[in-house]
């Protein structure tokens, strides 16, 4: 019985946006700008559903479950294009700290070259901080860049549905209002 009822705790914090880890007066607005080295990955993926990964790789053990957690995006992003899903960015912002940047190069040559993968420089404004983010969290924005949803751990967990059903419902819905970026959308059954 209270497995059941946190299963449905979970489900009704999930539609109505508990999941998120930033407060609700950040929700259908621009992120603050952000850059790394001569790259803005949001404005660079304008006009396209943005998802924004934030991940670190600390130890072998972490390397392991990072490696885990990119190659299941990249099967999210086969997955979502397969069903007609066309059009989506997926940014990859790896930790600022030493042991990941140490860890960059090998951790780069790994990913998709489907996703990018971006690097922060120790001296450079922390994004994670300038998005009120946290380790394995996704940030999905829509084709004007407004934030939708902000998913932390545990809905974060890509072998759980939430951040596919996220990408999905920004894809297919206006959650923030009219988006005039807004590409016609073929009806994609999920």
């Amino acid at each position: 019985m209270w497995r059941g009822l946190g299963l449905a705790l979970a489900l009704c914090l999930l539609l109505t946006g508990g999941t998120e880890s930033q407060g609700q007066s950040s929700y259908c607005k621009q992120p603050p700008p952000w850059s790394i080295k001569d790259q803005d990955p949001m404005l660079n993926s304008y006009g396209s559903v943005t998802v924004v990964a934030l991940l670190q790789a600390i130890t072998n053990y972490s390397f392991f479950c990072i490696f885990s957690k990119y190659v299941r995006l990249e099967d999210l992003r086969v997955k979502l294009e397969k069903e007609g899903y066309s059009n989506i960015s997926y940014v990859v912002v790896n930790h600022q700290g030493i042991s990941s940047r140490l860890k960059y190069v090998h951790l780069k040559n790994k990913v998709s070259e489907h996703i990018p993968v971006y690097q922060q420089e120790e001296n450079q404004p922390d994004v994670w901080t300038l998005l009120n983010g946290n380790k394995d969290d996704f940030l999905i924005y829509d084709r004007c860049g407004r934030l939708v949803y902000h998913l932390g751990l545990p809905y974060s967990f890509l072998t759980f549905t939430y951040v596919e059903d996220s990408i999905k419902t920004v894809y297919c819905e206006d959650k923030c209002g009219n988006c005039s970026l807004k590409t016609e959308v073929k009806q994609v059954k999920y």
